[in-house]
């Protein structure tokens, strides 16, 4: 699922391309896509785009007559610019918004469609798609630690949780949590003084840094290279890959659609952590420590 560096380089590359452009055709190529029904989909048709927002993992089109269109990508959807009246072509197109420069396409590869569109009024209707957590790269101190210690959850499920912090996903959490030296594992709520302010610079930093990379690899063309697992990523999707740090072979953590990746080494004290995944695959003799890795 795009996260905030990448959804933060669509709402850019989107800004350079929409900003002040009429929707003049709105196609839609799935009925599951729509969510709403009052206002009208219509209803963009003829309108300018005035506004171009991140909320959360969504992206936001404000439109003339206060007139929004709330998408949010999930897992597989993905956005493209093509040439006008570009075809929708296949059964992973969904939709195309056509402009006097260019259309704008949405797809979604996979078996779910997850992918949607709300079309909402006003600031309150869109404020009804704002999960509420707050935004790191704008947050002190104090209010990271407020967020943080809310709940009383692990750190994987605290920062991926939208009511609590904006954009963050399941790819770069388990980067954060590398750099922190934490565990995924680990409760928030009983985390020291240093281990708190080690979380929160780490937060900011990580998703600066690859904040930063988007956009350099992206340019100034459109992002068309938007996906969980990337290179030069320390851990997540490197599964028994050595750790870019000390070469301990990285370790997971599976839990329904989502996977944790983590270094037992440099973030579990060399402790390999339990799911039933594991407790499955090795019966009772599952290896629970880094030494039992290498036996």
């Amino acid at each position: 699922m795009p996260e905030l560096p990448d959804i933060t380089v669509y709402v850019e590359a989107l800004e350079r391309r929409l900003k002040g452009q009429v929707i003049e055709e709105v196609r839609l190529a799935s009925p599951f896509l729509l969510r709403t029904v009052e206002p009208s989909l219509d209803e963009a048709i003829g309108k300018k785009v005035v506004d171009i927002r991140r909320l959360g993992k969504r992206v936001v089109l404000g439109l003339d007559d206060d007139l929004w269109l709330v998408f949010h990508l999930m897992i597989a959807g993905r956005f493209h610019w093509k040439k006008r009246g570009a075809k929708l072509a296949g059964r992973h197109a969904l939709a195309a918004f056509d402009f006097a420069n260019g259309s704008l396409t949405l797809t979604e590869f996979g078996p779910k469609k997850r992918a949607s569109l709300h079309v909402v009024r006003g600031e309150d209707g869109l404020a009804e798609h704002d999960p509420g957590g707050i935004e790191v790269l704008d947050a002190d101190l104090d209010s990271f630690k407020e967020a943080l210690t809310r709940e009383n959850h692990t750190l994987k499920r605290t920062l991926t949780d939208p009511h609590l912090f904006s954009g963050i996903g399941n790819a770069y959490s388990d980067e954060i949590l590398h750099r922190a030296r934490l565990s995924p594992k680990a409760m928030g709520v009983k985390l020291d003084a240093d281990e708190i302010r080690r979380l929160y610079e780490s937060t900011r930093s990580t998703l600066t840094d690859w904040l930063e990379r988007l956009r350099a690899e992206a340019g100034e063309d459109f992002p068309e290279t938007v996906k969980a697992a990337r290179a030069g990523m320390a851990v997540h999707g490197r599964f028994n890959e050595p750790c870019p740090d000390c070469g301990t072979p990285v370790q997971r953590l599976r839990r329904q659609d989502s996977e944790s990746n983590y270094c037992p080494r440099c973030q579990t004290n060399g402790e390999i952590l339990a799911d039933r995944s594991t407790a499955q695959l090795f019966k009772g003799s599952r290896p629970r420590t880094i030494e039992d890795l290498a036996s």
